[in-house]
């Protein structure tokens, strides 16, 4: 019987079932098998209805989709370009930055390389920088903010694990800007191979183009430095910057208008976090189930058998989570972490730093070929074939997998910023 149960859910998944009839389908079954009544999956997605950090996915979500349908990427475009772009090199880590930080507001990584990609390939061509470079570049930065708050990811992945978003957000901070720094060092080194040269320093330009962002420029400001003064807790950030970002986007630079756009916009928005919470709420009583089970503790056992080293534990995980999240990556987060966890946990892995980790391999999926969804979102975007990126993004690559060891191995980069 369980093997019938078993094939008829991976016909659904293949048919293109919603991910969330395949969880709480799964899980209601399993349910059934332990004798345990089937409610208990609608309870935990009652539960899920309580939690207070719940408000921010769809608020940080709706905040992101406004600023995307907007003209604020161009005004950001143009303000980081008129500070940076004089130093040699300057528009590839303008790029870099503007680009993190687009993700880091919208949470999706499509949206930056449709948004940001078209504006930023010919401005980085125009330069001189070579078409490889170019390409691997924005292919890479599609899914660079994902460590920045108020991204999505790590969000969802607090609520799963049952940790303080505040304290990943935190922890995030000294890993993601590394990463940046990491990718800008490159950048500069591919710069000054190719010859390129500083554009002129113009005050005029400067002056413009921060009169034109000027209700925006506070905006990071507000958000982050409030979640990590302490002066928010997410939700709360996330409610000031859906209000500021409506106000600013509609009333003041008028992109957006109140009675058509906003209600376009809501509603692309709610799609997307509708799906979310699905599947989170099906997810929490798959999780229970997993506990009452005690599946972890026996992994753990098994593994353990195996594995004894926390060094050689660390580097599986690290296999297996960039292929899960090549492939899937909000399922990843909702089914794998309940299980992962736990078992890290035995091993004397922080919970925060297994996140840092695990968001870390996400960003690193998105881009992983053959099935990383940055490679399709830029080969249609820029009009290339899929080999043509893979051979493009491989610097890239190593720069995050490089990140991605020292970051694994060297816990103190994640632990420091929660006081670690």
């Amino acid at each position: 019987m369980g093997i019938i149960a078993g094939l008829l859910i991976l016909l659904l998944a293949f048919l293109g079932a919603p991910v969330f009839t395949l969880i709480g389908a799964g899980s209601i079954y399993l349910f059934s098998g332990a004798q345990i009544d089937s409610s208990a999956v609608i309870v935990e997605m009652l539960r899920l209805a309580s939690l207070p950090a719940l408000i921010a996915i769809p608020l940080f979500t709706f905040s992101g989709y406004m600023l995307a349908e907007s003209k604020a990427p161009q005004r950001m475009l143009a303000l980081a370009e008129a500070m940076f772009g004089a130093l040699p090199g300057g528009l590839a880590v303008v790029a870099l930055f503007t680009t993190a930080l687009f993700t880091a507001f919208t949470g999706a990584s499509g949206v930056t390389i449709i948004a940001l990609g078209g504006l930023l390939y010919p401005m980085l061509s125009k330069q001189g920088y070579p078409e490889k470079f170019t390409l691997g570049m924005l292919t890479t930065t599609g899914s660079l903010g994902l460590l920045f708050p108020p991204s999505l990811p790590i969000i969802l992945y607090g609520l799963v694990a049952k940790i303080n978003i505040d304290t990943l957000f935190k922890a995030a901070l000294l890993p993601g800007a590394l990463l940046l720094a990491a990718l800008s060092v490159y950048a500069l080194f591919i710069a000054r191979k190719a010859g390129i040269k500083a554009t002129p320093f113009r005050m005029a330009e400067l002056k413009k183009a921060a009169r034109g962002a000027a209700w925006e420029i506070p905006l990071p400001f507000i958000v982050i430095g409030g979640i990590y003064l302490g002066l928010f807790t997410a939700g709360e950030a996330a409610s000031v910057m859906a209000f500021y970002v409506l106000i600013t986007e509609v009333f003041i630079y008028r992109d957006l208008t109140l009675f058509s756009d906003i209600p376009r916009v809501a509603v692309k928005c709610m799609l997307l976090v509708g799906a979310i919470f699905m599947m989170l709420g099906t997810a929490l009583g798959f999780t229970n189930y997993l506990i009452d089970a005690q599946i972890p503790d026996k992994l753990f056992a098994w593994l353990h058998t195996y594995v004894s080293s926390k060094v050689l534990f660390l580097l599986l995980l690290n296999v297996f989570l960039l292929v899960i999240n090549m492939i899937e990556i909000f399922s990843a987060i909702i089914i794998v972490v309940p299980i992962i966890v736990p078992v890290a946990a035995q091993y004397g892995i922080d919970p925060a730093h297994l996140g840092i980790i695990f968001l870390l391999n996400l960003e690193i999926g998105y881009m992983l070929p053959p099935l990383g969804l940055n490679l399709f979102l830029a080969g249609s975007r820029f009009h290339k074939k899929l080999p043509t990126l893979y051979r493009a993004i491989v610097p890239f690559l190593l720069i995050l997998l490089a990140m991605l060891a020292l970051v694994t191995y060297v816990p103190s980069l994640s632990l420091l910023g929660i006081g670690g």
